[in-house]
């Protein structure tokens, strides 16, 4: 059972629908070149860069991409929450192996969503950051690569520790998720210093925890979902109960 993914659960809903935005943005990112493998990270903790990897993993996967989630984020491991599993054995594990083809299938695991993968972050290892620079940790994401449309890794705070920018380095594109109104500036230009730093190619940043205010989802709903007509009707109709003639 998959948890926290409105985009399952609210598949209507304005930020199942921002997810969407996301997902189409970044396939346009790849008229040059291929976007496949994409990095998820934020500037601090608590941002949403999990939840927001999960639900691009089902935004995905809903137009019949196979896609995998990979849990780099070793430290504090969180997809297997997010997806309902445990986390007995995962990437930290797959490294130790160096597994090829048929190894790997011993340590990915279906979810409950059709065509999303998942590889747990495994039992914390004392030394992430050397796994995830090590040339098998380079092998496991080519193979993957090959295996998949689309390869979503959840990576630590770039700017708490040097996973994320190892990993970005292996990777098609970054996307940095900032949240709103909790982000500090000078952190969020640190975060996107220390990317460019790199050569990252960044895809761009999500702004997450937007508050939505009631009457934003009021036009979804009747313009969103059901097309201008429905929602100018509604529209007077409120205005006619307003003034007491409805």
């Amino acid at each position: 059972m998959a948890y926290s993914l409105i985009t399952m659960q609210q598949s209507k809903s304005p930020v199942a629908e921002a997810f969407r935005t996301l997902r189409t943005n970044v396939q346009f990112t790849g008229v040059d070149s291929e976007t496949k493998k994409i990095l998820i990270t934020s500037a601090g903790r608590r941002e949403g860069k999990s939840s927001t990897t999960a639900n691009l993993a089902v935004s995905f996967a809903q137009t019949g991409k196979a896609v995998v989630v990979v849990d780099a984020d070793m430290r504090n491991p969180s997809q297997h929450k997010l997806f309902g599993m445990d986390n007995h054995k995962g990437l930290s594990t797959a490294l130790l192996e160096d597994p090829d083809e048929e190894k790997l299938k011993f340590f990915l695991r279906e979810t409950d969503i059709t065509g999303i993968s998942l590889l747990t972050g495994g039992p914390i290892p004392p030394n992430p950051a050397e796994l995830l620079g090590s040339k098998r940790m380079k092998g496991l994401m080519e193979l993957l690569g090959s295996l998949f449309d689309i390869v979503l890794v959840d990576t630590p705070p770039v700017i708490a520790v040097t996973d994320a920018a190892i990993l970005s380095q292996i990777v098609d594109g970054v996307i940095l998720v900032m949240a709103s109104g909790e982000v500090n500036r000078k952190f969020a230009l640190r975060a996107k210093e220390l990317l460019d730093q790199v050569g990252a190619k960044i895809l761009g940043v999500v702004l997450n925890k937007v508050n939505i205010k009631p009457s934003d989802y009021y036009y979804y709903y009747y313009y969103g979902s059901h097309g201008n007509k429905k929602h100018k009707k509604a529209k007077k109709q409120k205005k006619l109960r307003r003034r007491g003639h409805d």
